[in-house]
């Protein structure tokens, strides 16, 4: 990764309850940007960050379990973010489209892993699958910011 071409920007990462979805690809995109970028999550309606999505990070060597659920609220007007990637069809339709310092606005829709119903095994693939799309998604992206 290239420091010029990232300098150090902010990306806020929305969900709707910044519990899974937004908490692993905080962790992922912290650790892919090796410092590079500032990146923060928030929810439209916060809830605890998800004890099985600490987990699956932890399984990775990514410990996402200090990171908190943080409301929209406490980042409108206040933090200035270059990028904000959206990531679940919620909170694109309710997130407010004049966004004061946002910068360039991506949507990237994925399953809500922690509605997922049934046991732990069954929540445990839903997470493991959805963040290794995540993760995809942001090696992808990360590639098409350095061209």
């Amino acid at each position: 990764m290239t420091t010029d071409l990232l300098g150090s920007k902010n990306v806020l990462i929305l969900c709707t309850r910044n519990s899974a979805r937004s908490q692993m690809a905080e962790g992922l995109l912290r650790a892919k940007s090796e410092g590079q970028l500032e990146v923060f999550s928030a929810g439209l309606r916060p809830d605890r960050v998800h004890p099985l999505a600490v987990a699956v990070m932890d399984e990775i060597g990514i410990d996402i379990s200090r990171q908190r659920s943080t409301d929209l609220r406490e980042n409108l007007g206040r933090l200035t973010a270059h990028y904000l990637i959206i990531v679940c069809s919620n909170a694109e339709e309710n997130c407010p489209r004049l966004f004061p310092g946002v910068g360039e606005r991506l949507f990237w829709p994925f399953d809500d892993p922690a509605a997922t119903e049934g046991d732990d095994d069954e929540k445990l693939e839903a997470l493991w699958r959805v963040r290794d799309e995540i993760d995809k998604w942001l090696d992808d992206w990360l590639r098409e910011l350095e061209t």
